[in-house]
């Protein structure tokens, strides 16, 4: 590489190389439960399959250091994004065949161990291509384009597929052509990426990683002795556990008919109520939350924060006793739902902060994170059986019970305050 390649502005591959993480990620973990349920699937297989494409990011860390052992960032960048292209197309294609569910499944299980490795290596390149005051800098603009990923995915493709239904009738075409134009879009970013990401000097493989690898159990000893660590896994576990299970079945209990118990919202307005209206709630619900937690402590406001993460999820409750309510009021019920969401994960992810051992803080946080994964997937696993047997109206009383105990543990942490100056 040139050293013009080598100093290339930041702003001509951190906007696309975190589009291209946020892409793949909410194809496999939310476009594909509304794929399945235009298709037919059942809730009891959807959130049961679907709830499997967690597991990557349980267990990423594991294949982490690999990443830092072989080859380059940039190279790990632009091949996972290039077989990332290949399985969403293969996954758009699937879906035209009578085994769609099984062998869409396995394209979306290969996308999420890619798209698990792409996260690490583009994290990794943001760190060496750039010094401290530009990585300070470019933060929130990486934040922000991971969001239009998230926009673009739950909202505009959404949204298309839902036009294309409407237009042809034809609903397995509608998400053979939006799932097609992803892969077009991450073949695109992969052939950009491959000919402009810069080339730094220090973004090439580590040898002495080998002899770290020994180091990991240490980590893994470290993390498991640390204070009041038992207490904090049961935290990390419990905290999200109703929204787990209300996560797998919000986009089906919207799109299902009012026979079947649902509001019988259109493709196209799910669409607007999450990708328009909630994911526009959930940033500003994070911005506060952060505010707010850097003005007065995690101590003094945890409690409150997950409040309004679950006392939201009563909307839900509320719209399956009333399925006949206006549109409008359907997207400011979810709305404040995601706003609530927004406010009370940002509490969340600032308590997994906390609880790091001095010397292994980025290792420890991973290791949070992968538990926190496993704490959203194993309640997805049950939710759409539980839905089954019970109704919506009931399930939704008990994702709202399921908020409790996580809620319960609260006073019992031993939180720390030296992130108010965060």
């Amino acid at each position: 590489m040139t050293a013009k390649a080598e100093s290339r502005s930041p702003w001509s591959y951190v906007p696309t190389t975190y589009f291209a993480e946020g892409l793949p990620y909410m194809i496999v973990n939310s476009l594909a439960v509304i794929i399945y349920k235009k298709m037919g699937v059942s809730n009891t297989l959807i959130a049961f399959w679907t709830s499997w494409l967690y597991l990557p990011w349980v267990i990423k860390m594991l294949w982490g250091p690999l990443i830092d052992m072989y080859s380059t960032k940039r190279n790990w960048i632009a091949w996972t994004q290039a077989l990332m292209a290949v399985a969403i197309a293969t996954a758009a294609l699937s879906l035209k065949t009578p085994q769609f569910l099984y062998v869409s499944m396995a394209c979306f299980m290969g996308i999420a161990f890619l798209s698990a490795t792409h996260d690490i290596a583009v994290d990794g390149f943001y760190m060496l291509s750039m010094d401290d005051k530009r990585q300070a800098f470019f933060i929130g603009i990486r934040s922000f384009f991971y969001r239009v990923a998230m926009l673009f995915s739950s909202g505009v493709l959404v949204m298309l597929a839902g036009r294309i239904e409407t237009n042809t009738g034809n609903i397995q075409n509608s998400w053979t052509s939006v799932l097609l134009l992803a892969a077009a879009i991450m073949g695109l970013l992969f052939v950009y990426h491959k000919v402009w990401l810069p080339a730094p000097a220090a973004d090439k493989p580590d040898e002495a990683k080998a002899s770290q690898l020994a180091e990991f159990g240490e980590i893994f000893r470290a993390y498991f002795k640390l204070e009041n660590v038992g207490l904090g896994l049961a935290f990390i576990l419990t905290y999200r556990f109703g929204e787990a299970m209300l996560l797998k079945l919000t986009a089906p209990f919207l799109l299902d008919a009012a026979e079947a118990g649902g509001m019988a919202l259109t493709t196209s307005q799910v669409g607007i109520a999450y990708g328009t209206v909630g994911l526009a709630s959930l940033i500003v619900g994070g911005l506060l939350g952060g505010w707010i937690i850097s003005k007065y402590g995690l101590r003094r406001t945890i409690w409150p924060l997950a409040f309004l993460l679950n006392a939201p999820d009563l909307v839900y409750v509320y719209m399956s006793y009333h399925t006949a309510l206006s549109i409008n009021f359907v997207y400011g019920l979810v709305g404040v739902e995601q706003f609530g969401y927004g406010m009370g994960t940002t509490a969340f992810m600032f308590y997994m902060i906390t609880l790091t051992g001095e010397k292994y803080k980025t290792a420890h946080f991973a290791i949070s994170t992968g538990i926190m994964a496993l704490g959203m997937m194993v309640p997805g696993f049950i939710s759409g059986k539980l839905q089954d047997l019970v109704g919506y109206p009931k399930f939704f009383i008990i994702v709202c019970l399921a908020t409790i105990p996580g809620m319960l543990l609260i006073p019992f942490l031993k939180l720390k305050d030296k992130e108010k100056a965060a």
